[in-house]
């Protein structure tokens, strides 16, 4: 019999089934989804069984399958259909898709170490009556102890083997018993109390119909309780005897969202995102294969959860960038979501105070069912919002914090209330630069500046992590004359305690890098360990405070002036959910957003807590420029170390795209990407627009079919990018 074997190879060309002899040993025991090990180019790699057939019709002689790495099958049935659907989807490698599902210890990849963690105990061999008469007898203490202990509690963890024990259990005693130890413990602060729903909530819940496929956008303000709808329907989910995947956008929303549904579901919850190591990770995953748990709780990777019978699918803050992959394989988890939902026949619902615009369209046509919160869960009420002219400020030479903001800060703090600040710029300053001769310092890597973080004394690039320590003299004209521009989450810090002298906590990458560090930030801030929360878009979304009475935005205009044409909404969402923030009990809230750009329609609408005229407005900008959800669009991306080879091959790439594509699709490109260089590596692209095009996808795989042997030109595909 023979396996057709799909292996884990750096190489693109390489990205197809190979045929294998089974071994006699292993007919009738390996099975479709086993994860194999087999020789290729003389050595030992890794790979997933794909199909078995009794018939081999090449002409070479073929090597046999070295061994098995697991007792059952990896992927089951219906990772295999998602790998085939997900690979029609988006034109990616499937291995890719396959190693995207699975924790690290589950991967194709040989040599990975990571295995079950036991606890080991002793128990009692014999009857009580025996361990006493022994002890009556025994003249060796340590002996006594142990088989005291045992009988006192049954079993005892063992933690270093002793000579007293290595003797009773040579005397037949006792012997030892083994537990498998899950390595992930979440914790219940016991804060939060499970409500009953309000008639809007109940009028959601029971508009969602949970015995048939269908996607439902639920567009709800913020504190308008859209979790506790979620966790009533997976709820009822749950009492159908059905299971349920809750996904989250940030790591950052983890901790309360776990509290929340380990309060209501106590133990039938794994937990999946990257906040926890690869062994918490392998202990989780293999708590939802063996079927212990229920709901699957987590961020954009937990869509691929090996849960069986699913009974709904929640992706929270659905409009979020994180749900979409920036890597290989670039998918979506919504998409991903859907797909599921027809395979188990299981409502998708998707959630938002501030929906995508291709959502909200959808929902607008009726190819998702609208549902709507309008009012806020109990008696809190949408927070007032006032927007800061910063030229105007700029006079009185305010260039940080506006005289309103800090006089609101003043109020809150003389109260006893709490702040968020949201600086969507971590690092210290944003560039150093020489007065004299006008140098910036850049990576030698990128194309970029890099930013200083003043913590470590160094400049660093974010892109491919490149670090100098600061220096005091400029490198082109040797000037000491240096001086740091623009303003980061570090920089504000500093500022925040020199000016008020209050308890701040920063979060940000820098502050949250160590493993538990979102948690403590989260739980010290709720505990009212500190007054002022300061962070980037991490702390926009999700987050309840009751304390919190006043959000001040600092730079409204970092992602509005971004070159991207998604920038006016990324822009009104974070205005929109920092915002929420804001007065989610019965204190009331305030909102100071400063900003260069007062009149600008995201920003008027996002103060007026106005989603719908946002929509119409950037609806009509949209189809003028023939951008989604008007068009669909694809990039096609093309990096190489050679700046000339990857000009000249960029434009060949263009120009076949537009003899081979229909007519009405659009080619724009090549062009240089926003960050042209990084790592050394110079990045082209072609945008293409289309509403329908049946030859897209052949054209494309014959692009990616050319590059995938090119070792010194990469050619990668994305379909529906985030940015362009």
């Amino acid at each position: 019999m023979y396996a057709n074997v799909i292996i884990e190879y750096g190489n693109k060309a390489v990205d197809r089934e190979f045929t294998y002899v089974i071994p006699n040993k292993y007919i009738g025991v390996i099975k479709i989804g086993h994860r194999v090990r087999v020789p290729f180019n003389n050595r030992l790699i890794e790979g997933f069984v794909l199909g078995i057939t009794n018939e081999y019709k090449g002409d070479y002689e073929l090597k046999e399958i070295d061994s098995l790495c697991d007792l059952e099958p990896i992927l089951n049935e219906e990772m295999l259909y998602l790998g085939d659907e997900i690979q029609k989807e988006i034109l990616c490698s499937k291995i890719s898709i396959y190693q995207a599902m699975l924790p690290k210890a589950l991967k194709a990849k040989h040599d990975t170490n990571i295995g079950i963690k036991m606890n080991r105990y002793i128990v009692s061999n014999v009857s009580k009556v025996e361990l006493n008469d022994y002890i009556n007898n025994c003249k060796y203490d340590n002996q006594k102890e142990i088989l005291s202990e045992i009988i006192k509690n049954d079993r005892v963890l063992v933690k270093n083997l002793n000579s007293g024990i290595n003797t009773l259990i040579k005397k037949g005693l006792i012997k030892f018993e083994y537990e498998e130890v899950n390595r992930y413990q979440g914790n219940v602060s016991g804060k939060y109390k499970i409500v009953k729903l309000n008639e809007d909530q109940e009028m959601v819940v029971e508009s969602v119909n949970l015995d048939e496929f269908k996607p439902y956008l639920l567009y709800g303000i913020t504190g308008s309780g859209k979790t506790e709808v979620y966790m009533e329907l997976i709820d009822r989910v749950i009492k159908k005897g059905k299971t349920a995947i809750m996904l989250v956008p940030e790591i950052s929303l983890t901790p309360q969202i776990v509290d929340r549904f380990m309060t209501k579901f106590g133990s039938e919850i794994a937990i999946l995102h990257s906040g926890l190591n690869e062994y918490e990770k392998y202990d989780e995953y293999r708590k939802i294969l063996s079927g212990k748990v229920k709901i699957v709780v987590g961020a954009r990777s937990a869509i691929f959860a090996p849960l069986k019978n699913i009974g709904i699918i929640v992706i929270d803050e659905e409009h979020t960038s994180t749900y979409k992959q920036d890597s290989n394989p670039r998918y979506h988890a919504r998409d991903v979501a859907m797909i599921r939902g027809k395979y188990h026949n299981a409502p998708v619902l998707l959630g938002s105070a501030t929906p995508s615009l291709e959502s909200f369209a959808r929902a607008s046509k009726g190819v998702y069912q609208l549902l709507t919160l309008t009012k806020r869960a109990g008696h809190g009420s949408l927070p007032k919002i006032e927007i800061v002219d910063m030229k105007e400020e700029a006079r009185y030479g305010k260039f940080i914090l506006s005289r309103i903001l800090t006089e609101k800060i003043w109020e809150r703090l003389r109260k006893g209330e709490q702040i968020i600040l949201l600086l969507n710029r971590r690092g210290y300053s944003s560039m150093l630069t020489c007065r004299d001769c006008g140098s910036v310092i850049k990576c030698p890597n990128c194309d970029i500046s890099l930013t200083y973080h003043k913590s470590s004394n160094t400049n660093r690039c974010h892109y491919c992590n490149y670090s100098i320590k600061n220096i005091s003299k400029c490198p082109v004209c040797g000037s000491s004359n240096m001086k740091d521009y623009g303003l980061g989450t570090e920089k504000l810090e500093e500022e925040l305690n020199k000016i008020f002298g209050a308890r701040v906590i920063r979060m940000d990458m820098d502050t949250t890098s160590r493993k538990g560090m979102h948690e403590k930030i989260i739980n010290d801030f709720g505990e009212h360990k500190y007054d002022i929360l300061l962070g980037t878009q991490m702390i926009a979304k999700g987050l309840d405070f009751p304390k919190v009475t006043l959000v001040g935005v600092i730079n409204a205009d970092s992602s509005l002036n971004v070159p991207d044409f998604r920038s006016s909404e990324v822009t009104f969402g974070l205005l929109s959910q920092v915002s929420g923030r804001a007065g989610r009990s019965d204190l009331a809230g305030e909102v100071v957003i400063q900003t260069y750009n007062p009149d600008h329609y995201s920003i008027v609408y996002a103060k007026d807590h106005d989603y719908y005229n946002f929509y119409q407005e950037e609806m009509k900008i949209r189809k003028t420029l023939s951008y989604p959800p008007y068009f669909y669009i694809t990039l096609v991306n093309i990096t190489s170390r050679d700046y000339d080879l990857g000009f000249k091959e960029a434009n060949k790439i263009g120009e076949f795209l537009r003899k081979n594509l229909l007519t009405d699709t659009r080619v724009l490109g090549p062009s240089m990407a926003n960050v042209f260089k990084i790592n050394n590596v110079y990045h082209y692209q072609c945008i293409i627009k289309y509403k329908h095009d049946e030859k897209l996808s052949d054209v494309l795989k014959k692009i990616d079919d050319v590059y995938k042997i090119n070792p010194k030109v990469d050619v990668s595909i994305d379909v529906n990018p985030i940015r362009v």
